[in-house]
């Protein structure tokens, strides 16, 4: 299992999460609100509001996960990172597991 972290302009967040669940490509998005963001971009140093994206998704997602949180993200440059979640309950795991496949038919 993995965790994928994405900043974003809090207008993009719920569309952004929408997406990835909708597409199987995330089991589940958590939007944490009212992020603050510092960081130099372009030659200055810039403070933003932004929203957090958490996303849960399978290790054998991933790849498709991050090419499309690029090809939607309103950012030049936005921010993906990935962290393993091997240590995750087996429970939930599973869940993930089964909600990041595509419906057959």
């Amino acid at each position: 299992m993995r965790l994928v972290l994405s900043s974003c302009p809090p207008d993009a967040a719920e569309r952004l999460a929408a997406a990835l669940v909708e597409a199987h490509l995330a089991a589940c998005v958590t939007v944490i609100p009212q992020a603050v963001s510092r960081y130099r971009w372009q030659g200055a140093v810039v403070c933003d509001a932004e929203s957090l994206l958490l996303c849960k998704t399978a290790a054998d997602r991933v790849q498709a996960l991050c090419a499309e949180l690029q090809r939607l993200h309103p950012y030049t440059v936005p921010e993906i990172l990935v962290l393993s979640a091997d240590s995750a309950v087996a429970a939930y795991a599973r869940w993930a597991l089964e909600q990041t496949r595509p419906p057959e038919g």
